[in-house]
């Protein structure tokens, strides 16, 4: 049993090679891409919203109402990128019922990249929004002594966001392949039901925490914390 979709060669051209998660990775963006064109191709002030619109604004306002629980700066900015990790991270989950679809949220190449894609946007907007200064002088709070172990700790988040949606997904792939084995002609529907609720699960909970950690990034320091504060 294949667990992971990079053991899956889809094209084999020597110099070339091209496994599951690659392809299945194109399929999912250009299935996003193809939907957001046909659900704004006729976007007009004086036009009446139709049913692609109105779905898109519906998810659109969810996502954008989690963001601004979560984040005082920069919501719009913080919506698009996050947003667009849980729609990527879902639609792959949710595609894995399509038979011959492997999800690439199941390689870990594909989870370490969205991992690195947070990771750089937490000092990327922690810097656009207070300045180089005040995001490095996070580390060093509340003491000096404590930047070593705050350096390790972004470190180790990143870690664990790439181990967790992995092992999810993972998780749930074996999980499915022993109850298949078990009663094939019981569990395939419920199986296929709970992987589309685990799916947005997944997309939801790796959003969030991105979201989470950009928005500490940004949080405006408090007076004891200001590097520029009047004692």
């Amino acid at each position: 049993m294949q667990l992971t979709p990079d053991d899956s060669i889809v094209l084999d051209l020597g110099v070339l090679r091209l496994n599951a998660t690659i392809v299945n990775t194109w399929i999912v963006m250009a299935l996003l891409v193809a939907v957001s064109w046909l659900a704004t191709r006729n976007l007009r002030a004086d036009a009446a919203p139709g049913r692609w619109r109105n779905a898109l604004e519906v998810l659109v306002k969810l996502i954008e109402s989690q963001i601004q629980a979560l984040a005082q700066h920069a919501v719009h900015r913080v919506m698009i990128f996050a947003g667009t990790l849980f729609l990527f991270i879902a639609t792959s989950n949710l595609l894995a019922i399509v038979p011959g679809f492997r999800a690439p949220t199941g390689s870990l190449s594909t989870t370490v990249a969205l991992t690195l894609a947070v990771l750089l946007a937490v000092p990327a907007f922690g810097v656009a929004h207070g300045g180089l200064r005040q995001y490095l002088a996070k580390f060093a709070q509340p003491s000096l002594l404590l930047l070593p172990l705050n350096l390790l700790g972004e470190v180790s988040r990143a870690i664990s966001l790439a181990i967790r949606l992995y092992g999810n997904v993972m998780s749930g792939a074996v999980i499915a392949a022993i109850l298949l084995g078990i009663a094939p002609f019981f569990f395939p529907a419920i199986m296929n039901l709970f992987s589309l609720l685990v799916g947005v699960i997944q997309g939801y909970i790796f959003a969030t925490l991105a979201a989470v950690y950009i928005a500490a990034a940004m949080a405006d320091p408090s007076p004891a914390d200001d590097p520029d504060a009047i004692p």
